[in-house]
């Protein structure tokens, strides 16, 4: 198995680990000492030797931070943990809800003269100059929590290996060019990267350093002449070829070599550690390379992501089939999520799951990142949602998708929940929009039928993908933070949601590619885009009241799957297949 099911953190080693990180505070005259979820490359993953955050306080969830004081300590979290913190954490943890309360607002209240004490390879310069023009002094410490940390893993060593031309559209010596002749046009010597998936991506290496993110932990330094340094343990790419303008050197020998460098040098400081800014005499502050090359995928990408896509929808239908007798079965969430990625494996190509599956029963809907475990397992009962979010690492392409379904019949009230939900995934799927468009602009097209019946759910309408690299991708958003425009080539999930706490949760997902839109008799736009639904996987017809539907819906969904029925049934097996042309009926 890829996915793990054991508890990872426990609320009751919280209380002692808190009082030994104070004691280290007290001793390095520390007053406010900040824990991010992030580490020194500033990825969203990261390895089991930093989940400071998580070692400390017990909350597992992807995003957050913690402020700890001489007598308070508050874990910041996002509407999508919010349940989740309460029942992770002991009661010596204060959950805040963040962003709408800020770290600076709590401190204001909670130590409103108290210096900030962080460690400057986990904290951006954008955070510092935060801090510091809230005319809050801050002090660069060593990190306190690996001083207190007993038993830290060790640094991740997997073998990199090399990700076919053929699948990323382009060398990594073309890649190597297109930035050196940026740096030389801005003026730069050169530029220097520390996120691990813009470097992988580069030089067209992928890794295992992270769990189900095939990234290799690195830092680069790319000049405007093309010569690159990447800084890795050399025992990592014993099983790869590197690009022939690209030397190796230690990581030891990183902040060195980034200190040497004689004039202006182009640095993202949203992603590069305070601890690498602080030593570059002459920064030019703009955002990272990599990022919207990266983005925009190359048709060979797009190829790859499509044929993922279409290989991955076979085993998530022979999953749902197999799903429709599992309350019979007396299935349990973590038989469901095993049973998935068997599937999944069956493929004979999956290279990895591409985050742990959320395999959520009843009130565990409720909960958008829930991860089951050991403890939490529960039954799949009639009469409840189960909502399954998943995806695979396919050496073609990253796939996501969220279906949820009616375990029997469901109130009246779900079934609405679930059809307004539907609608704002379906009116994303048909929208067009002008070329400058970014995310933010239409976050909101999703949101509409929820908000006729004055709901919501509390986290963006979709992310950027990943080629066989992060699930989550930036810069491109379906949220009201996506201000990067959307442009021809960007992946992007499209999962709107509903969710009531104790009760059950919505979420529906596909992923969809932007491309240009075919030009209409009356166009006054010069360029318009759209986008391509890249997942193919049928959507609980039973869960929706037809009576709320337009005709367009109507003929969307009929439409969509129709097209599930075309690509897939001639993919399975005849009981699978049978499945499938009776839950792809016209409605």
């Amino acid at each position: 198995m890829f996915q793990s099911f054991d508890v990872t953190a426990s609320p009751d080693q919280g209380p002692p680990r808190l009082s030994a990180l104070r004691v280290t505070m007290a001793e390095h005259g520390a007053e406010v000492f900040v824990v991010p979820r992030a580490d020194a490359h500033q990825g969203e993953y990261v390895a089991a030797r930093d989940e400071r955050l998580s070692w400390l306080t017990g909350f597992t969830g992807s995003a957050g931070f913690a402020v700890i004081t001489s007598d308070r300590a508050g874990v910041f979290v996002d509407g999508r943990y919010r349940v989740q913190v309460r029942e992770q954490v002991a009661d010596v943890f204060e959950p805040v809800d963040w962003p709408e309360m800020s770290l600076l607002g709590w401190l204001s209240d909670v130590a409103p003269n108290a210096k900030i004490a962080f460690d400057p390879w986990l904290h951006t310069p954008k955070e510092v100059r935060g801090w510091q023009k809230a005319g809050r002094d801050v002090v660069p410490v060593e990190n306190l929590i690996d001083l207190v940390w007993d038993n830290q893993p060790a640094a991740p060593a997997g073998k990199a290996h090399a990700q076919p031309e053929d699948l990323a559209g382009r060398t990594a010596s073309e890649k190597i060019e297109t930035l050196a002749s940026t740096l030389k046009d801005a003026g730069c010597c050169a530029t220097v990267l520390t996120l691990p998936d813009s470097i992988s991506w580069l030089l067209n290496i992928r890794g295992s350093d992270v769990a189900h993110t095939p990234i290799v932990q690195a830092f680069a330094i790319v000049t405007d002449a093309g010569k690159t340094i990447l800084f890795v343990d050399p025992a990592k790419l014993t099983e790869v070829t590197l690009a022939p303008e690209v030397t190796v050197a230690t990581p030891e020998s990183f902040l060195v070599a980034c200190g040497g460098l004689d004039g202006k040098v182009w640095i993202d400081p949203a992603t590069v550690p305070q601890a690498v800014f602080h030593v570059i005499s002459q920064p030019h502050e703009a955002r990272d390379l990599c990022a919207l090359p990266k983005a925009s995928k190359t048709d060979a990408e797009i190829a790859g992501a499509r044929a993922a896509h279409a290989r991955d929808a076979v085993a998530v239908v022979r999953f749902l089939n197999w799903l429709e007798g599992a309350v019979e079965r007396g299935t349990t969430e973590i038989d469901a999520a095993v049973q998935l990625e068997m599937f999944r494996r069956e493929t004979n190509v999956l290279r990895d799951i591409s985050f742990e599956t959320i395999s959520a029963a009843g009130a565990h809907a409720a909960l958008p990142h829930y991860r089951v475990n050991t403890q939490s397992n529960a039954l799949l009962r009639a009469g409840e949602v189960y909502l399954v979010d998943s995806g695979g690492q396919y050496q073609d392409g990253t796939t996501d998708i969220t279906r949820t379904v009616g375990l029997g019949e469901q109130a009246f009230s779900v079934r609405q929940a679930f059809t307004r939900v539907l609608q704002g995934m379906i009116a994303i799927s048909e929208l067009r929009f002008p070329k400058g468009i970014s995310g933010a602009d239409i976050d909101a097209v999703a949101r509409v039928p929820l908000w006729r019946a004055g709901q919501d759910y509390a986290h963006g309408t979709g992310h950027g993908v990943g080629s066989y690299l992060s699930v989550h991708e930036g810069p491109q958003r379906l949220a009201r933070t996506g201000h990067v425009p959307l442009e021809p080539g960007m992946i992007l999930s499209n999962e709107p949601g509903f969710y009531v706490e104790g009760a059950f949760g919505i979420r529906i997902e596909n992923l969809i590619v932007v491309r240009p839109a075919p030009d209409q008799p009356d166009q006054s736009i010069e360029t318009l885009y759209e986008f391509e639904t890249l997942n193919y996987v049928p959507i609980d017809r039973e869960m929706i009241v037809m009576d709320m539907l337009r005709p367009d819906e109507r003929d969307w969904i009929n439409a969509y799957h129709q097209e599930c029925l075309h690509r897939l049934a001639g993919q399975v097996d005849a009981e699978v297949a049978a499945w499938l042309h009776k839950v792809c009926a016209p409605i």
